[in-house]
């Protein structure tokens, strides 16, 4: 008996494939990841154009100030194992919508604050809390719906970032001259509130292999031996994929009878059941998957993390300082720093065009284009005019378009944990950069405070983005030799190979033995 019903599945279940699509839904996935960048990495490389107003108005210093933003992104990556867990506990859609209505409630209060600390609650804590809430799962669940075109996906959708920072800067800029620094916070704000719409077309996906169920002919022989041998023979056949249920259950065929069914009976039993609006349950995943910390790969790729974020705020927080201390306008110094975010977004998408080529060896383009950024820090010092530090300055946002777009995504790859554990490996690397993120600037501040010359804060991001080269350089060699361990060789599996019997074929050759015995004592 036979029964088949159509399949309804809502547009808010998850997307069920027997392999990764590189594609269907993930064009949405990735339409969405392209406008959550622009609202949260382009809002905070844009907040600058509030700085001289916060300052009048708070009556602050700079440093003050700078500090609104420096919590924020310690929040936003500090948070990220917390992210992972909720993300795993709740679904990456729920975490983002959340996200969503942190953000715009942090940018909104702030808008009414009285003081420098209210920003600090307001923009750094809950607005940085939303950020990470809102990045973190999107790029994840962006990974899981591409794999050949995974690295290319990633960096194009990752430039709303880079186009933000051209579009919301001068728009902000003319609206503050309109209605004010705080009205247009307020317009920030409530702009912010579209990431929710992002998160609900988070879609989840779910990878089943197709499992093919087929009953095996009565007539077989190795059936009837199967089925002489042993007195009690059951198989139960379940596809979770496709809500298929076969069931295989042959009559007792006692040891010294003939392979046949009872008349009653039926020699095989199918059904095939598909009820509406069956959706295949999600597997139980770790809220938090710690293994990671035991791989020797990961470890050496979040140390290559931890040091290689030393190196990427030097040039956009003192390339203009460095520029003005060289005797260059400031409308020069901003033409310096568009020139590299421009350059960046060609970084981006030339990185990931370059690592979708197949066969190629990702983690060692990552490893050539960190050698090239390390290059481009050492050269800003030696820069002492106008175009040299416009070279210097496109050569480092091409190159850092080439890491910034790829460091994250490439966690997904084999050589470091793989597509299953990319979840909770990105929430613990992002919280090791949270690390570099915090010390970062005030350490490269208090070089210069000393030393008097901004030479030394591109100096010390070269220095530990040589180190995050060093790091990034044993991650293949751990994995392969990991593996290597974990392999044995075939010789030593075929010397310490005992097959496992079931307990009915050993009572059955004793029942034998016995009967044998007395036969033979009756003779």
């Amino acid at each position: 008996k036979m029964t088949v019903k159509a399949v309804k599945m809502p547009c808010t279940a998850p997307n069920v494939y027997t392999k990764v699509p590189d594609g269907g839904w993930g064009w949405i996935i990735a339409l969405a990841f392209f406008f959550v960048e622009a609202l949260t990495y382009g809002i905070i490389k844009s907040f600058g154009v509030f700085f001289n107003d916060l300052m009048e108005s708070f009556d602050e210093t700079n440093s003050r100030i700078s500090w609104i933003i420096s919590i924020c992104v310690f929040v936003q990556t500090f948070t990220a194992p917390l992210s992972t867990v909720l993300s795993n506990r709740f679904g990456h859609r729920f975490v983002v919508m959340v996200g969503g209505v942190l953000i715009s409630t942090g940018m909104v209060t702030a808008s009414f604050a009285c003081t420098v600390v209210d920003m600090y609650v307001t923009i750094g804590v809950i607005s940085g809390l939303g950020y990470c809430f809102s990045f973190l799962p999107t790029v994840t669940i962006l990974s899981q719906y591409f794999d050949k075109r995974r690295s290319l996906v990633t960096a194009v959708a990752s430039t709303g970032e880079c186009f933000a920072v051209f579009s919301f800067a001068p728009a902000i800029t003319a609206l503050k001259e309109r209605i004010g620094w705080r009205y247009s916070l307020l317009s920030v704000g409530v702009l912010q509130l579209s990431i929710v719409i992002c998160g609900s077309l988070l879609r989840p996906i779910i990878i089943k292999e197709q499992e093919e169920a087929k009953a095996q002919p009565p007539e077989e022989p190795t059936e009837t031996k199967y089925m002489l041998e042993n007195e009690q023979t059951r198989t139960s056949i379940e596809s979770i994929d496709s809500g298929v249920e076969i069931t295989t259950s042959p009559s007792n065929v006692p040891g010294n009878a003939k392979a046949e069914p009872k008349s009653e009976e039926p020699k095989e039993h199918a059904q095939i059941l598909i009820e509406d609006n069956s959706t295949p349950p999600e597997p139980k995943n770790k809220l938090l998957d710690f293994s990671v910390m035991r791989d020797c790969s990961f470890i050496c790729y979040a140390f290559f993390g931890l040091f290689a974020t030393l190196g990427f705020f030097a040039p956009s927080l003192y390339i203009i300082p460095l520029s003005l201390s060289l005797g260059i306008s400031k409308d020069h110094s901003a033409y310096i720093l568009s020139a590299m975010a421009i350059a960046e977004v060609f970084g981006r998408i030339s990185a990931g065009w370059v690592l979708n080529k197949k066969p190629i060896r990702k983690i060692y383009i990552e490893l050539i284009c960190v050698i090239l950024l390390s290059v481009a820090l050492f050269a800003f010092p030696f820069a002492s005019e106008f175009w040299g530090l416009m070279t210097c300055s496109v050569f480092f946002g091409f190159m850092l378009g080439t890491v910034a777009g790829t460091h994250i995504p490439l966690l997904a790859e084999d050589d470091v944990v793989g597509i299953e554990k990319m979840s909770s490996a990105a929430g613990v690397y992002v919280f090791i950069q949270s690390l570099a993120g915090l010390a970062g600037p005030p350490l490269a501040g208090v070089l210069v405070d000393t030393t008097q010359n901004y030479s030394s804060a591109f100096y010390s991001c070269a220095a530990g983005m040589v180190l995050g080269a060093v790091f990034l350089s044993l991650v293949r060699p751990c994995k392969a030799g990991l593996c290597h361990r974990q392999q044995r060789s075939p010789e030593d599996r075929a010397a310490n190979f005992v097959p496992e019997l079931p307990e009915d074929f050993i009572e059955m050759d004793i029942g034998r033995a016995e009967n044998s015995g007395k036969a033979g004592d009756s003779m």
